[in-house]
């Protein structure tokens, strides 16, 4: 009988059919969250450096502190750039824009390398690689947005 019933309601009130080419609804994916997590890569990289080496109990506390907050900013980007490269970006996608894998790849293997090192180079090349990717978005959409940093 629940059959009958559910087949008479869309029968009654027929939906139109909607398709995605993401694995959630378009909307949830934005490169921004990768961009504000790489900020805070550079920012903290800036900070030890500034810092230097710690020749007091207080400023090791304070080095390790740093040190933590660039790992785990670093590791939210490289989690932000995966979902985009795996769930949001599809093979149509490359037609437009060739050189997509290899610019991810080299994107998350930079969050790798300013976890374990303290490089300003390195971490203003993640910037530019999460600006690539953002532009790349964005141009998928068909859109213009600015990419904007905070500092």
């Amino acid at each position: 009988m629940f059959k009958t019933i559910a087949s008479a309601i869309k029968t009654w009130f027929p939906a139109e059919e909607v398709r995605a080419h993401c694995d959630g609804p378009c909307g949830v994916y934005d490169p921004a969250s990768a961009r504000i997590a790489a900020e805070a890569v550079v920012s903290m990289t800036k900070k030890l450096i500034d810092l230097g080496t710690p020749d007091s109990v207080e400023q090791a506390n304070t080095f390790a502190r740093y040190v933590a907050i660039k790992e785990e900013q670093a590791q939210i980007t490289k989690d932000e750039l995966l979902i985009l490269w795996t769930d949001y970006f599809k093979p149509v996608h490359l037609e437009k824009f060739p050189d997509l894998h290899d610019t991810f790849w080299k994107a998350t293997k930079l969050c790798s390398a300013t976890k374990v090192e303290v490089s300003v180079e390195h971490a203003n090349e993640l910037m530019a690689a999460v600006e690539k990717i953002h532009q790349m978005f964005w141009s998928s959409k068909e859109r213009d947005v600015n990419f904007y940093k905070a500092s």
